[in-house]
């Protein structure tokens, strides 16, 4: 009856509805009045999470998560700040369509809408996750140069930013291998490699604790001819890293998100706490990020050079104090993880 005062001319609902069709006929045939129609379809649902408001509001209360915005969620609220975009989400209702039969769409197709707006609208920065000191011995001690980067290497109008350069640097752990096999295109003892933006590099030595082994310190030294990552000999370097400055970088919270389920089915069993991830959230305090990432407001939206989409947190960011939350990697991990 409220359809028809307020003139809808087409009920759209979801399948369970489908049965309840043939009273909300007879009633507005009855009462002769404007007859909307009903048009059943198909619920979303997708793989690794649950879209029941009541199961939602279970995660919520049990404390599975936190609370209706939590990046995990599939909510509004929750993908907002998770860094989906509108256009995104509205791509891949539109791949998906809408049908009568019930089916569970891959995560995969959400996560290639995203990946797609994310890799065409989000500028390029720098940052360490996982960070190991790399000294560049033969650079000046108390020098900082300003090196121009790339917003965006197919977008030129995005412009450039400076990125400061000292002899201190911090590059990621797995960018580095004491025994590198023949395969291995990073930085090793006596390898060559580009920084990004910056210079050519040659590692000359690098340090381990005493206790542990672990490697704490890379040394190298650079070619001054080589500014921007280019040899005039014309020499071939295959790997190229980023890095991020010791006195320049600033320390970063970085909320590293996954699925909520590691099964497809969340509710797989009949309850949905058993397949509960574990590693839905890695909370990492040791990343170190380019100034620029720092100055943000809260909600910008990032590629982390050979890392993945990050946003600045909505909720917990402020300038002084970086939270970056993973949107997404730069790969199809699920599919990866299948094969």
């Amino acid at each position: 009856v409220s359809d028809s005062i307020e003139g809808i001319t087409h009920s759209i609902c979801t399948l369970e509805f489908e049965h309840h069709r043939p009273l909300y006929d007879w009633f507005l045939e009855r009462l002769g009045i404007h007859h909307p129609q009903q048009i059943e379809f198909n619920r979303l649902n997708l793989t690794h999470t649950l879209m029941s408001k009541r199961k939602l509001l279970e995660l919520v209360e049990g404390g599975h998560v936190n609370g209706w915005d939590d990046p995990r969620m599939p909510t509004i609220s929750g993908l907002r700040r998770r860094g989906y975009t509108p256009r995104a989400i509205r791509e891949f209702c539109r791949t998906v369509g809408v049908s009568k039969v019930n089916s569970v769409n891959e995560l995969a197709l959400l996560e290639h809408a995203v990946r797609e707006d994310l890799n065409t609208t989000s500028p390029r920065v720098m940052a360490v996750l996982d960070p190991i000191k790399l000294i560049v011995t033969n650079y000046p001690v108390d020098q900082v140069e300003m090196l121009d980067a790339k917003n965006h290497p197919q977008n030129p109008e995005m412009g450039t930013r400076e990125v400061p350069f000292t002899q201190e640097l911090y590059i990621e752990r797995s960018d580095f291998m004491e025994d590198p096999p023949k395969k291995f295109f990073r930085l090793g003892p006596g390898r060559e490699v580009r920084l990004r933006y910056a210079y050519l590099v040659t590692c000359t030595g690098f340090e381990t604790d005493s206790e542990t082994g672990e490697i704490t310190v890379v040394h190298c030294e650079y070619d001054p001819e080589t500014r921007g990552g280019n040899a005039p000999d014309g020499r071939r370097v295959k790997g190229t890293i980023h890095w991020v400055s010791a006195a320049q970088g600033v320390s970063t919270e970085v909320r590293l998100f996954d699925t909520l389920f590691s099964s497809e089915d969340a509710l797989e069993g009949g309850d949905f706490e058993p397949n509960l991830n574990p590693d839905s959230l890695e909370v990492n305090t040791r990343a170190i990020v380019e100034p620029s990432i720092a100055s943000a407001e809260a909600g910008a939206r990032f590629q982390l050079e050979r890392i993945g989409y990050f946003t600045t947190d909505s909720k917990d960011h402020t300038v002084g104090h970086c939270i970056l939350n993973r949107t997404i990697g730069l790969r199809d991990t699920w599919a990866k993880k299948k094969g």
